[in-house]
């Protein structure tokens, strides 16, 4: 790790959310739950963040976690279902349950109006964070009410089928609107890979391709967008299929002719993009190591 240049630490520190659950992985809760707890144990724990799991799955979650030796609490994050008020009850009493073991600290749901956005925020309890998995069309009739209410955003950026994915510009527009409201985001799904690309869609032999967004490029777009660059620069970013314009030092990041320093990356990781949710952890870190990037 410590060769590592500080800008690209910077960029990928906690940077994904382990969701070995969903698809394409879709694993089982008992292997999803020691991997997660070798990958706190490997060399590479500095780039984890949270488990992910509904809380539908939490009984399951926790008679996973009785073969499990932790050396401080595990943080996770919770997906609420159809009826969040009961939810977040139910996180509440997971929460006492498994003090010293695992918190929820975050939880993440669906909305598409205010007035849903607010009643759910109402329920939610002490510190625990919010993501609103929102639309991509049209965010600024959403993101002053998340911002007001000091929750974040979610966008989903990508599937099981190439329709889930959306363009270039929408996932631009989006990066830029959460800098405009200062919302912070997290993006699912779909980002498997650093750059943009054609990849199978699931893991079967015979998966159909689609092009796909790079994890790199959007929580690289964000920490452009910080520094006000135009949408059809960030566009660019995304779209582009290869780094040979991208240089990461000790003190800074290059792409193009555009430089931004460590300190600025650090905020925008804080402040505007928090991580993505991947099913594979160690598949992205592949592929940077592949690239010759890590």
């Amino acid at each position: 790790m410590s060769t590592i240049p500080a800008s690209l630490r910077a960029l990928l520190s906690g940077l994904i959310d382990y969701a070995g659950l969903f698809p394409p992985a879709a694993l089982p809760m008992q292997q999803a739950v020691e991997n997660y707890a070798r990958y706190l144990a490997g060399p590479d724990a500095w780039a984890l963040a949270r488990f992910v799991l509904p809380v539908s799955r939490f009984a399951e979650f926790e008679t996973a976690m009785r073969t499990i030796r932790t050396i401080e609490p595990w943080g996770l994050s919770a997906l609420l279902g159809a009826n969040p008020e009961a939810d977040l009850a139910e996180v509440d009493r997971f929460n006492d349950r498994n003090q010293g073991r695992t918190v929820v600290d975050s939880v993440e749901v669906k909305a598409c109006t205010p007035d849903e956005i607010c009643h759910i925020r109402a329920f939610v309890r002490g510190s625990i964070t919010c993501f609103f998995e929102i639309p991509t069309e049209n965010p600024s009739a959403l993101l002053p009410t998340i911002h007001a209410i000091h929750a974040r955003a979610k966008i989903r950026t990508g599937g099981v089928t190439p329709n889930a994915f959306p363009s270039s510009e929408s996932l631009a527009h989006f990066i830029l609107e959460c800098a405009t409201y200062n919302v912070a985001f997290k993006a699912t799904a779909g980002l498997h890979h650093p750059l943009r690309c054609v990849k199978p869609l699931t893991y079967e032999p015979d998966s159909p391709t689609s092009v796909m967004h790079g994890f790199l490029s959007v929580f690289l777009a964000a920490v452009f967008a910080k520094q006000s660059v135009p949408a059809a620069d960030l566009c660019d970013l995304l779209e582009s299929r290869d780094h040979e314009h991208l240089r990461f030092e000790s003190d800074s990041l290059h792409w193009r002719d555009r430089v931004v320093n460590t300190g600025h990356i650090r905020e925008a990781r804080q402040r505007l993009a928090i991580s993505f949710g991947s099913c594979s952890f160690e598949e992205p870190l592949s592929d940077l190591r592949e690239l010759k990037i890590l």
